[in-house]
């Protein structure tokens, strides 16, 4: 089965129904769901997206949100290999080398991302969304 890390980006075009990408975020999500691929996420992601989900939300609904994407996914764990990795990482943004490292150590596939360019650093493959359901359609029929 197919291990996917979903970035954070593309969790919250899900939970604040962010036209045009939320469709394409939909459709990951439910794939994770339907067990067609094996969906990840990290403790950082699930900390920002409390965060920012609890600006226009009460903390009981973000809870639940929350409670909802991890019956659907599992938590990557982020050794401390992976930390020191991402501080002496070319990647500029040290969530974005967190996520790659604490990925690569778990042997996951695939980050779906719009923000691809963040990760030219990556020995993982990097898609968008789109791509990815694009590159599978064939392999779901």
């Amino acid at each position: 089965m197919t291990r996917i890390l979903i970035d954070t980006d593309v969790i919250l075009d899900f939970f604040f129904d962010r036209k045009p990408f939320s469709d394409n975020a939909a459709q990951i999500i439910s794939l994770c769901e339907s067990k067609k691929m094996k969906g990840y996420v990290t403790p950082v992601m699930i900390s920002n997206i409390y965060y920012l989900l609890r600006q226009t939300a009460k903390h009981e609904k973000v809870i639940e949100n929350l409670k909802l994407l991890l019956s659907i996914t599992e938590i990557l764990e982020i050794k401390r290999a992976s930390i020191i990795q991402a501080l002496n990482s070319p990647f500029k943004d040290f969530e974005d080398a967190l996520q790659n490292y604490a990925a690569e150590s778990d042997q996951i596939d695939v980050i779906i991302t719009r923000n691809t360019k963040d990760y030219k650093n990556s020995a993982l493959g990097i898609m968008t969304p789109d791509n990815y359901l694009k590159m599978i359609a064939g392999q779901l029929k």
